[in-house]
This record gives structure tokens, sequence and C-alpha cells, in this order.
């Protein structure tokens, strides 16, 4: 089994060719800290709105090595959110246009992969959640109607177990949520892809620079200063390694693996032939894909966080989280029990106080942000570069009024009480997946104990 090695979307296509970094000091009408999907799809617009404006994106690692490179391959046009937070300050009518404007994600990188030619494996399809207990049942039916009541009725229904097993078999599945309208994708080639039509359009990615801070007007790196009017950080989970924001977004780790691939007799028994997105409703949640070759991946929390915001090396996940990838990959798919697994890795994504994403730029210093999607950046890092870069260009347009927009949250604790924060909300919602796995057990509430510890209810 390889264990790191960024993730096993780079081994499947190799690690891409090494940048030059920056070759000192230089100028730009943008500078963009990371490239990643948020700064990658940002250039974009950018460069689409106004073709002569010199973009300059600065990377610690290479284009595509954080979540962009490492994530589970789901294009849903879902987000992270509360929808009672942003009505705290916005209508209901424009909440309902974020949710709008969020489901349109899906269809605009498919519309962009096409166009640009960009090959990432993408595949139409739809999304399962499967409930396996009463409890998990009874957070389905919350869910379905609660995205229908914001605007979803015709892309969210529930499933029942007949249907549900006419198209997989999950031991134990009592039925599903099932949101229509999303896609698969092969996540390193979409942000490779990216990344290289970008650089045609006349993006420069500096890769091997390591930004040392920034503030209105300038960036320093270790290879130089870049003076720039607009400055945008685009940095997501590796938010908390820039001087001055270790508390602004937890890096919250999650891992994967990768099975090999699985013999025709063993698809026969899973069936799964219309490669949906599978998720469930465990308080802990997990989350799988069937890919481009016939593998299975399977990924969750894992270790859920490193003390001090530490980020993993290299993608490589201790043992005991593989090994409850393999015991979720056994209870979910036992046919594909006897199966190897040939890959192993992780990464962090980030996590505001308040657990939903943002996206907001201040016009007196020209400096922006975007991001901590908090596990499900694949389509909502495409709605925040296209804000991104209306925001940068003084635009005034449906996108910089959502309610995401400008939206300031307070940092997170010092430590060691966010370690002990997130432990914590985890270990219940571990014991709370335990005792609704008992026959007839109701909902625990020691998930909605654990989810109030930190913020996430």
């Amino acid at each position: 089994m390889k264990i790191g090695d960024v993730s096993f979307w780079y081994a499947d296509i190799g690690l891409p060719y090494r940048r030059a970094p920056l070759g000192g000091d230089t100028t730009a009408d943008v500078a963009i800290i990371g490239a990643g999907y948020t700064g990658l799809w940002t250039a974009y617009y950018l460069k689409r709105a106004n073709p002569g404006l010199n973009v300059l994106i600065v990377e610690k690692d290479f284009a595509g090595f954080g979540a962009s490179g490492r994530n589970g391959g789901w294009l849903t046009g879902g987000f992270a959110w509360t929808h009672q937070r942003y009505l705290q300050t916005s209508s209901e009518h424009s909440v309902r246009a974020m949710v709008e404007a969020m489901n349109g994600t899906v269809d605009e990188v498919i519309r962009v992969a096409e166009a640009e030619g960009i090959d990432a494996d993408i595949r139409r399809t739809e999304e399962l959640m499967v409930a396996t207990n009463p409890a998990q049942v009874s957070r389905l039916r919350a869910e379905v109607a609660h995205r229908r009541h914001w605007g979803e009725d015709q892309r969210v229904f529930e499933m029942g177990s007949a249907d549900l097993a006419d198209r997989i078999t999950i031991p134990g599945a009592l039925g599903a949520m099932v949101v229509t309208n999303v896609a698969r994708v092969q996540p390193a080639k979409l942000v490779r892809g990216l990344a290289a039509v970008v650089e045609r359009m006349g993006v420069q990615i500096v890769e091997g620079t390591t930004v040392t801070g920034y503030s209105q007007g300038q960036m320093s790196t270790d290879r130089g200063l870049v003076r720039a009017p607009v400055i945008l950080r685009c940095t997501e989970g590796f938010t908390a390694g820039l001087p001055g924001h270790k508390r602004e977004w937890l890096p919250l780790n999650s891992a994967q693996i990768a099975t090999e691939p699985l013999a025709a007799e063993v698809w026969d028994r899973i069936g799964w032939q219309g490669h949906e997105i599978i998720a469930d409703f465990a308080n802990t949640y997990c989350y799988c894909q069937r890919t481009r070759e016939g593998r299975i991946t399977v990924g969750a929390r894992g270790v859920p966080y490193r003390f001090g915001s530490s980020l993993d090396d290299n993608g490589a996940p201790d043992p005991e989280t593989i090994r409850r990838l393999t015991a979720i990959l056994h209870r979910h798919f036992p046919a594909a029990r006897k199966a190897k697994i040939d890959h192993a890795w992780c990464g962090v994504l980030g996590v505001p106080r308040d657990w939903c994403a943002t996206v907001g730029l201040d016009p007196a210093t020209g400096i922006g942000w975007a991001g901590g999607y908090v596990g499900v950046g694949v389509s909502t890092s495409n709605l925040a570069g296209r804000t991104l870069a209306d925001l940068a260009l003084g635009r005034d347009t449906d996108l910089v009024n959502l309610p995401w927009v400008n939206r300031r949250v307070r940092p997170w604790e010092r430590e060691p009480l966010r370690w002990l924060g997130v432990h914590g909300m985890y270990g219940l919602l571990n014991a709370a997946d335990r005792r609704e796995a008992r026959p007839g057990a109701k909902a625990s509430r020691l998930a909605k104990l654990g989810n109030l510890l930190t913020g996430r209810g």
C-alpha cells in the first residue's frame, strides 16, 4: 500500500512538473496566494473579463498540492453554511439566491471543462446519502425537507430501500436522500487542467515560493517582493500557516483510501452501475466514489485535527485512520472485503468558527479572501472564484451581493481549547453513532452536544 505521496489522484496521473519560483521583485495587477481551485478559478474569470490584466499566482509547493488534488472528487453544488446564520443579516430572498447560485456551479464547471478541453473523468450522476438505521432515517427526512424548503424541491428527494437496492447493495440500507445534477471528477486532473488553461490565458504561476507576509499593496516572499494593488488570499486549509492567521480557519483533517480495481464479479454483487457518489447519514459521515478504472475510494475524518493547527506530512495518514477507513469500506461494501488497499492519503480543509464558507474583499486595502469550505470545495471554489473576480474588478453583480460576501466571524480559541473542542466533538459524534447502531435506538443527543461544542450545529 502506498501511504501519502500527496494522494492517489496523483499516483493515477503522475506528480506534475515543477514550475519556476519567483525570480525576484516584481509587480502585478492582481497577486493571488495559492494555486488551488480557488486561486485558479479566480484567475480564470479575471482573465476572461479582462485579458490584458497582469495576474500572478504564488504557490508554496505546486499547483493543486492541497485539497484541490486530494479531495473526494464530488462536484455537488453543495456548500458549507447554515441558512439561519445568514438570515440574521440577509433576507430569505437572498438566501434562496445563494442556493440557486451554488446549484449552478455543477453546470458551470462542466461547461468550462468542455470548452477548455480539460479531461477530468467528469461523469454526471446523482448523490446517494444512505441511511442504515432509524436515527439516520430521521436525519434523512429532516434534511430532505430542509433542502426542499430552500428551493431544491426539483433536485432532492427521498428514495426507499427497494429502489435503492436496485442501484447499489449496502447492508442494512433503509433508504437514501437523492441529490440530482451532481458529478464525479478526478480532482487532480481538474486542477492540473485548470492550471494549464490559465497559463495559456497569460497568467503567471510561480511555485516553490513561500509567502511570508502581505499588506496593502505588497506581498513578501522568500524569493522577492510582489507589489500589486489587489492581493487575494486563496489558501483554504493552509491559511493557518500564514502570519497572523493561525486562528482564522481551523485546518480539519480528512483522509481517504483507494482499493485496487475490482473484478467484474465483485461489481455484479455491489451494483453501483450509475457511478453515483455515495455518503451515509452517520454523524461522523463518510464519502465514496467509484473511479474511472473501477476502484472504490472511501473518505472520512480519521484523526480530525492536529495540535497547534499543524499540517500532515505530504498526505500521510496514521495507521488508525487507515484501519477506520477500511472498516467503513468492509461495512458498506462487503463484496470488496478481499480487495487490496492500494493507497491511503489525507489532507486539510478550512473550517471557520461558524462552519460557514465566505468570500470577500476590502476595497480600502485591495485585500481579498475566499475559503472555509468545510469539505465541499470542488463546487464552492468555482462560485468563490467568480465572486472574487467580480469583487477585484469592482463590479456590482448579483454574485457580490450574495449573503456570504464580506462575512466575518470570530477566530478559533487558543490552544489547547481548540484541540480539546474538536476532538471532543468527534468523540461525541462517534459515541452517538455507536448508540444509534443499537436495535431500535433513536437519534442520540450526544451528536447535538458535540456539534454545539464547536458551533457546528
